[in-house]
């Protein structure tokens, strides 16, 4: 294609759109027949397209609706073969993968192991991978470091990973070891690890559990709270046990950090909701910590602190080094021990931020030349990339290209790659490797994901035919659907409505997250003031009218670093906006937080 001829193309395949989300009619009457507001209904419609369940489960999230764990395949048998080690007072290993979820699974397993069941702290092994030296899941490394322990665990559990690691499994259990797998991703085709004396999933194929969605902690919660019924079922332990419940406040951070869905699950709506609960009591040292870090107006948490600030600082210390730093974090004992811990993850984070800014930049340049192809999907290597920021990048991409994307980089083993995907809407991304792997199994050896995100390892000399296989396995999928970056709005809003009295109206439907996203509505404003704001001079404050009614809006990252605003006071903006609640000094105001905005002819 002509260069002169690609490049406006090219930009106009590029341009945000700003479109209303599609609504299911039916759900959107029967919201309202059943006593939620017409906007409250509308946020739901726009949400849960044929969902014909209970609303009551969703608006109003509580406990009551979790599902018993013996309905878990293999629950059962994992809490007894752990019941056992308890009472025949066994060494113990916890392996657990290295990302939020993977650390607040351990922080249950760890303590319900310690203070609930009087394991002593000698008897327990921590084995939490390292990101880039030894890569996901029950890697050889992990299973070296955990044969080379003295006195070596007979039992190892596992959580948020394990159920693709069949050959590192046998391996485990040829040493005498035994592994309980608790996980939430997809397993392989042949099935759970045959070498596991039990692999607790909800997305088993002979797995009763209703909700297959639930995330890794969640997963290892059931299990040991099925297992403290069993050992009081034995007289190991006193009826009078506590029960698990103060836990969920992990769970619920681990649920929002790992973007599982909080749309048409009524146990992950449910356990956030009460996790949250249980945080903002404040009662442990790591959301003290984290509560003075982000100053009194923070208070109290909301599912947003958890996805923005609290997982992030967590994540960020496993992308770039070992992850134990973000368990003593979450484990800390007394406020000073969790400031010192957050103060590694802050610097870690920011460091992240500044590799992920490079490395963003990169990828985006070396995507240009794929997306002039009509690529359906983006394979980006990185070849000076960090490892540990793969996922965040390939996020980027998605906003910035509206295409499904896998970013490369180096990994440890020689002459191999490792990489992280994100997709889009109306893409499976792991049944897409999946069937790269059926196609060219050669070029995809390691896989595992879900739905919305995935991991995979490859050969570098097999680059090209991932690529090029991928593109044929997305194509399958998406068909000849037109591919751009979207910001999808739930409508407009009457000026009356631009007010913290709506904000109270659309909180009653909290929480939100992936697969239930904060609302965002579209319209026009007249731009009364602006003021670059931020350290690097890339957001902007602005002051909207509409209506005679002027309100306070913040647009994050609208420019680059030393960038000048492309509009001036007076211009006319059609905006995407979330409606926030401003706290300073203890007074509350309406602000708009702005997603995306396009300049209107005057």
């Amino acid at each position: 294609m002509d260069t002169e001829i690609a490049q406006p193309l090219i930009q106009d395949l590029l341009r945000t759109r700003i479109q209303p989300r599609q609504r299911d009619a039916a759900l959107y009457a029967r919201a309202q027949a059943e006593g939620l507001t017409e906007l409250q209904a509308r946020i739901l419609a726009g949400r849960l397209a044929g969902y014909r369940g209970e609303i009551g489960p969703l608006v109003s999230p509580s406990l009551r609706h979790l599902e018993h764990p013996e309905r878990l395949a293999d629950a059962r048998r994992a809490a007894e073969r752990l019941g056992q080690a308890v009472v025949e007072g066994e060494h113990i290993g916890i392996l657990t993968d290295y990302d939020v979820d993977g650390i607040t699974s351990h922080v249950v397993i760890l303590r319900t192991l310690s203070e609930l069941f009087g394991v002593p702290s000698h008897k327990l092994h921590s084995l939490i991978g390292h990101r880039i030296n030894d890569g996901y899941g029950i890697s050889l490394p992990l299973v070296e470091r955990t044969l080379r322990l003295t006195p070596r665990p007979s039992l190892v559990i596992t959580a948020d990973c394990g159920s693709s690691d069949e050959p590192r499994i046998a391996r485990l259990k040829e040493a005498g070891i035994e592994v309980i797998v608790t996980d939430h991703h997809a397993l392989p085709i042949e099935g759970p690890p045959a070498s596991a004396h039990a692999t607790v999933n909800p997305t088993r194929d002979d797995c009763d559990y209703p909700d297959p969605t639930i995330a890794g902690c969640m997963v290892a919660w059931l299990v040991m709270s099925l297992t403290r019924s069993v050992l009081i079922e034995w007289g190991a332990l006193a009826a009078a046990t506590p029960k698990l419940s103060p836990w969920l406040s992990y769970v619920a951070l681990g649920t929002v950090a790992d973007c599982v869905s909080l749309g048409g699950s009524a146990a992950n709506r449910a356990v956030v909701t009460h996790g949250l609960s249980l945080i903002n009591r404040m009662e442990a040292a790591c959301w003290r910590a984290m509560a003075v870090r982000l100053g009194a107006d923070s208070v109290p948490f909301d599912a947003e602190t958890l996805a923005f600030q609290m997982g992030p600082r967590i994540n960020a210390r496993s992308r770039l080094d070992d992850p134990y730093a973000a368990l003593h974090f979450m484990l800390a004992a007394d406020d000073a021990i969790a400031q010192q811990h957050l103060d590694v993850l802050d610097q870690d984070n920011q460091s992240r931020k500044a590799i992920e800014a490079d490395m963003t930049e990169e990828a985006r340049r070396l995507a240009m030349p794929q997306l002039s192809a009509g690529a359906p999907a983006l394979v980006v290597y990185l070849e000076d990339g960090h490892a540990g920021v793969q996922g965040i990048v390939a996020s980027r991409l998605v906003q910035a290209f509206g295409r499904p994307t896998l970013v490369l980089t180096r990994a440890a083993a020689p002459g191999m790659l490792t990489g992280s995907g994100r997709s889009i809407d109306g893409l499976h991304l792991r049944d897409a490797l999946q069937r790269v792997h059926e196609l060219a199994p050669e070029a995809l050896p390691r896989f595992g994901g879900h739905r919305g995100a995935a991991g995979i390892g490859l050969p570098i000399e097999q680059l090209d035919c991932f690529r090029e296989t991928l593109l044929v396995a997305v194509s399958e999928q998406l068909g000849s659907r037109e591919l751009y970056p979207c910001v999808f709005t739930d409508g407009e809003l009457e000026t009356e409505q631009l007010s913290l009295a709506t904000l109270d109206e659309l909180e009653r439907l909290a929480p939100y997250g992936r697969e239930f996203d904060a609302p965002l509505f579209s319209g026009e404003f007249l731009v009364e003031n602006l003021r670059v704001v931020g350290a690097d001079g890339n957001h902007l404050m602005l002051e909207l009218s509409r209506g005679g009614v002027a309100v306070r809006a913040i647009w994050f990252r609208a420019l680059t670093p030393g960038e000048v605003p492309a509009f001036a006071l007076g211009a006319r903006l059609h905006c995407a906006y979330k409606l926030s609640r401003n706290r300073w000094k203890g007074r509350e105001s309406l602000q708009l937080m702005v997603e995306h905005a396009e300049i209107l002819a005057s």
